[in-house]
């Protein structure tokens, strides 16, 4: 049996047992009046074949609870009208539980795999909450009767909590309801109505027992933080507020925010104000990319009707322009500014010594608070023979031209710099042990990158891993030998977690080497330190760097009073190659993986005036769109100036603007900017029906008198 096929029988055994009970009358069975004109007779059978009898109303109970009819708050009275206190309580709890049980696998086996196909996205952070606290949400839910059960049992079934949790903390959850109906049942002479049970009094204990398990969390969890604390002296005063490791994006945008909320806050950076970004990553490389971009479009004057278009170029002269643009940006993130913002920036290696207390040189600071955003650096990894290679930090000292450059690694970085060496006349080999570059983009932007590079004459060795250096070869694992002048390491990056006191102090680093701490930004570990950047990981990029240090900051200064969770919705990136890759939400590849239900819009931009004006007509944009509807959950856009344009579907993605709206917005004619549009068009295409057509043309037909 294939199973859809039982799905489809367990949803018919379920809604016809559902529709006998109704159609038999059977609900009248089960009402207060029904219970109390029968118990007399009722308890005399009970008394003549206890145990069958017993038996027979566990049967009943569990397929009323089961199939969620209405009814099972009587059956609970009767159980200890007809039983007992003590048995009443067995059977009920027994009953209970397991009739939830088979509601909770049966919606499980039917529904869960739909629901998460067609809605995955939507219940995401529903189901990684219940990942997390299920078994106190659950509780919560089970403690309060304001809950329907059987819509209890329903959603929880779309969860990934596992079966047993759901089991134990039912019964917990149930078992206080449960004894206050069972009493009531072994009064039932007393009790005129279900309503008589349940006083507002009682609603109110129920509500906040159903509170008691939330609100004992966050006092253990407080508990517990005070316990991590414990083995230090705390300082009766602080110098600081804030004391911010770290001068990059996330330290900075951490400053600003403390010194914006008036806060005293101190910012310690050991080398260079502004971090990677600044000084070895965005900024030189888009300087550069923007150079090696000039000398590609001389090379193509003839497509612009020109006869020849010659660059010639001192390669040092481009590395100083190179360290001249970094030099005009470099004010932005300068100590001058910053500290006229009313920052105390402070120079020196930081040391944690404590949950308050950094030591610098021979000062000890102390703060409330703590961030540590203390980036990462190139990865070297360990290779036989590796030496005197490059990495994105160290490049930009070149003065000198490579002949024969290799590119260890197939990343943004790698791709990026590859091409601009290419393009400055270096033989270019990109070296990667995965079978394609961008390995975090969907086959067909890759691809598009690929077959642009090989055009451009990169040679890309690929599914081959490095295996070790001899002299100036790399040796692969499969043999292959790879000569060079030059080898630039571009296998990512590594957060810098070591040498500034996080390992005395105790604090847990993760598998990924990042600085493990909750949604908060806040350390597992010591509660005092909040992280951003590239060491909370889990996106290296500068603007994430940026959004962690405000959430970081804000969590440090006003956590007592109120916390707030970094959001990574809608997080955008872009890759800087020629074809650009910028991309947003879900991939096709991560929609795959993940089992969720889109639909695939696709716009070639080789179709766009403006890009044809340009003799940049390739590239195409693909949304990924939920089925049924004009929500976008993901957009992919490879081509000219594809990071610029792709803010648009941030936007709407942040803001609920679906496809429509895009649709009928006036965009400005000829821009790139109009393939946002004219995809929202190809989609609005592909949902206008037939018979609209057909109504609209007879329509037409009419008003000609034809």
């Amino acid at each position: 049996m294939n199973k859809s096929f039982a799905r489809l029988l367990v949803a018919a055994l379920v809604v016809g047992s559902i529709a006998a009970f109704f159609a038999l009358d059977l609900q009248h069975q089960l009402t207060f009046d029904a219970l109390a004109e029968r118990r007399a007779s009722l308890a005399t059978t009970i008394e003549q074949a206890p145990l069958q009898a017993a038996l027979l109303f566990l049967a009943i109970y569990i397929a009323v609870t089961a199939l969620s009819l209405p009814g099972a708050a009587i059956m609970t009275l009767a159980a200890g009208a007809l039983f007992g206190f003590g048995t009443g309580t067995v059977l009920a709890s027994i009953g209970s539980v397991t009739g939830a049980t088979l509601a909770f696998l049966a919606a499980r086996f039917v529904l869960r795999d739909f629901v998460q196909r067609r809605f995955g996205a939507s219940l995401r952070s529903i189901d990684e909450g219940f990942t997390r606290e299920g078994a106190t949400y659950l509780l919560a839910l089970r403690l309060a009767p304001v809950f329907p059960f059987f819509l209890v049992n329903l959603v929880v079934a779309l969860t990934k909590l596992p079966t047993r949790t759901y089991v134990l903390y039912s019964w917990i959850g149930m078992l206080p309801g449960t004894l206050v109906f069972i009493w009531a049942g072994t009064q039932l002479a007393t009790i005129h109505s279900p309503k008589d049970i349940l006083s507002g009094g009682l609603l109110a204990a129920f509500l906040a027992l159903a509170l008691f398990p939330i609100v004992a969390k966050r006092v253990w969890a407080a508990q517990q933080r005070r316990r991590a604390l414990s083995k230090w002296t705390k300082p009766s005063s602080f110098d600081f507020n804030l004391i911010v490791i770290g001068a990059g994006s996330a330290g900075l945008v951490a400053s600003l925010i403390g010194s914006a909320t008036k806060a005293k806050v101190a910012l310690i950076e050991r080398e260079r104000m502004g971090g990677d970004c600044l000084n070895t990553g965005c900024v030189p490389s888009k300087a550069l990319i923007r150079t090696t971009r000039l000398l590609a479009d001389a090379a193509r004057a003839k497509e612009f009707g020109l006869d020849r278009m010659t660059a010639s170029f001192d390669f040092a002269a481009v590395m100083d322009r190179v360290r001249n643009v970094v030099a005009q940006v470099e004010p932005h993130d300068s100590e001058e500014r910053y500290r006229g913002l009313g920052v105390d920036v402070l120079r020196g290696e930081a040391r944690i010594v404590d949950p308050w207390r950094v030591q610098l040189g021979d000062r000890t600071l102390t703060a409330r608070a703590i961030v540590v955003a203390s980036g990462a650096a190139p990865l070297v990894p360990n290779l036989p023979g590796l030496s005197d290679y490059l990495t994105s930090e160290t490049i930009w000292n070149l003065r000198a031209l490579p002949q024969r450059l290799v590119v260890l690694g197939g990343g943004p970085i790698g791709c990026e710099l590859a091409q601009c060496f290419r393009r400055l006349g270096s033989d270019v080999t990109i070296v990667d042990q995965a079978p394609r570059l961008l390995t975090k983009e969907d086959e067909d932007a890759a691809d598009a990158v690929a077959a642009k590079f090989r055009a451009e004459g990169i040679k890309l060795v690929l599914g081959e891993k490095a295996e070790r250096f001899d002299g100036k070869v790399l040796i692969t694992a499969n043999g292959t030998r790879i000569e060079f002048d030059q080898i630039l390491l571009a296998l990512g990056r590594k957060p810098r977690t070591v040498g500034f006191g996080l390992e005395e102090l105790g604090v847990q680093i993760t598998k990924q080497g990042t600085i493990e701490h909750d949604e908060t930004l806040r350390s597992t570990s010591i509660p005092t330190i909040h992280v951003a950047g590239d060491v909370a990981g889990p996106f290296q990029f500068t603007h994430v760097a940026g959004h962690q240090g405000f959430y970081a900051a804000f969590n440090a200064l006003f956590g007592d009073l109120i916390r707030l969770k970094a959001d990574y919705r809608v997080i955008p990136w872009a890759t800087f190659t020629e074809p650009e890759v910028a991309r947003v939400g879900l991939s096709e590849n991560e929609a795959k993986e993940r089992g969720i239900a889109v639909e695939i819009v696709r716009y070639g931009i080789d179709d766009l005036d403006r890009a044809i004006a340009d003799s940049d007509a390739y590239g195409f944009v693909k949304l990924l769109v939920k089925p049924g509807s004009d929500k976008i959950l993901g957009a992919t856009i490879v081509g000219p100036h594809a990071g610029d344009l792709l803010h648009e579907f941030v936007l709407a993605m942040k803001c609920g603007i679906g496809l429509k709206k895009i649709l009928g917005t006036v965009h400005a004619y000829p821009t790139l900017a109009e393939a946002t549009k004219y995809a929202a068009s190809t989609w609005r295409k592909a949902h206008v029906a037939g018979w609209q057509l057909n109504v609209a043309a007879r329509y037409h037909r009419w008003r000609r008198g034809t």
